[in-house]
């Protein structure tokens, strides 16, 4: 439901502010966290920041008054939710901050993961997780990943030096790095940072929240993804959204993981629940190529209890939207929690096939089934 004067909309522990109809408002990303929480789908608690504030923050280059207060009291809610506080010396919440337009741009915003982790806070995550190894992975990633996004430094100097660290300790992957291996990494990272932009990396978790706030917000002028409004047709005054989300972590052993996967398969159409995940891995691992994925299906023996949750929750999502979706999630200690949901893109082919099998499951009617097979896809298909 959407609130006049109020820029930000929390959803968490089965209560949303808002839902998918406000789309245009929350973004995709931040539409449908706010509805899979109304429907009782596991989500990690959160809020989103309006495509509002962003079309004035790119308007008047600074942000509209009582958007701070709004987003700390969020942040406040956030910590009773969790039982976690932001930069704790204790139990310290870490966050994502991530974009979300009202129409997908898959890949062409920014995100930072593991956002609150300073020097005292990892050892804290360290103790509560009783996995040092984990705790420095998570500040290696969260440093490489804010040094590029907000502070400019070039993601391949992080890389680099990420590779270099392998080979000498003979590591194929990253997994096999200590974690002492990972602290001397976050202070390379760190001295890489101040070498390139001239600053310190931030230690305070505000001053990281904001400065990944206004990062997301300038992605939404970044070259590629005005390129790619420009193919799709995607006005340029509609702007991104933020979500601010508890983290959970893939990356916490054996029992945890994460993964993408379609509840049909987006080539040809057929009704087969499709996808790949990674044993011990943060969501960005599967996407950037840096680990071959398993097939969804290995995930049945890998993770068994969290396998059989996700496809009941996949079938639910499909039959809620009505309409094949693209989902994104993380098992962490074996508990499943769904991190995105949007319609999936597909092939020509698949496009058609999956009107017409909806239409025989009842989902949707024949009306509708002509309208979500694009003229053009019947030329490509054609």
């Amino acid at each position: 439901m959407i609130m006049p004067n109020r820029f930000v909309y929390y959803f968490g522990n089965g209560h949303a502010d808002g839902g998918r109809e406000d789309k245009a408002l929350l973004g995709g990303k931040g539409a449908n966290l706010a509805e899979m929480t109304r429907i009782g789908i596991p989500v990690p608690p959160g809020f989103t920041i309006t495509t509002e504030v962003c079309r004035l923050y790119l308007r008047d280059r600074r942000y509209p008054e009582g958007l701070t207060e709004e987003v700390l009291a969020s942040v406040r809610r956030l910590e009773v939710d969790t039982g976690k506080k932001l930069g704790g010396s204790d139990e310290p919440l870490l966050v994502s901050v991530r974009s979300g337009g009202a129409v997908s741009m898959p890949g062409m915003m920014e995100t930072i993961l593991n956002l609150g982790l300073n020097d005292v806070s990892v050892e804290a995550l360290a103790r509560g997780s009783q996995d040092a190894r984990f705790a420095y992975d998570s500040y290696r990633r969260f440093v490489q990943m804010y040094g590029d996004v907000v502070l400019g430094v070039p993601a391949r100097l992080f890389e680099e030096r990420l590779t270099r660290l392998k080979v000498q300790r003979g590591a194929a992957e990253d997994t096999g790095l200590s974690a002492d291996d990972l602290r001397g990494l976050v202070g390379e990272f760190k001295e890489l940072v101040r070498e390139h932009s001239g600053e310190r990396f931030p230690d305070d978790p505000e001053e990281q929240l904001w400065g990944a706030i206004e990062a997301v917000f300038r992605s939404w002028n970044a070259d590629r993804a005005i390129a790619y409004r420009r193919v799709h047709g995607i006005p340029d005054y509609m702007g991104t959204a933020v979500s601010v989300v508890a983290m959970v972590y893939g990356n916490m052993g054996a029992d945890s993981g994460t993964g993408v996967a379609f509840t049909r398969n987006p080539s040809t159409g057929e009704r087969v629940f499709f996808g790949e995940f990674l044993v011990n891995a943060q969501g960005e691992d599967v996407v950037a190529g840096i680990r071959t994925p398993l097939s969804i299906e290995q995930m049945a023996t890998k993770l068994p209890a969290a396998y059989d949750q996700l496809l009941a929750v996949q079938q639910r999502l499909e039959q809620h939207f009505r309409e094949m979706q693209d989902l994104e999630f993380t098992v962490e200690r074996g508990q499943l929690f769904l991190l995105q949901t949007r319609t999936g893109k597909r092939t020509a082919r698949a496009a058609v096939r999956i009107a017409v099998d909806m239409v025989a499951e009842g989902l949707i009617d024949e009306a509708e089934a002509v309208r979500r097979v694009d003229p053009k896809q019947l030329d490509q298909l054609l």
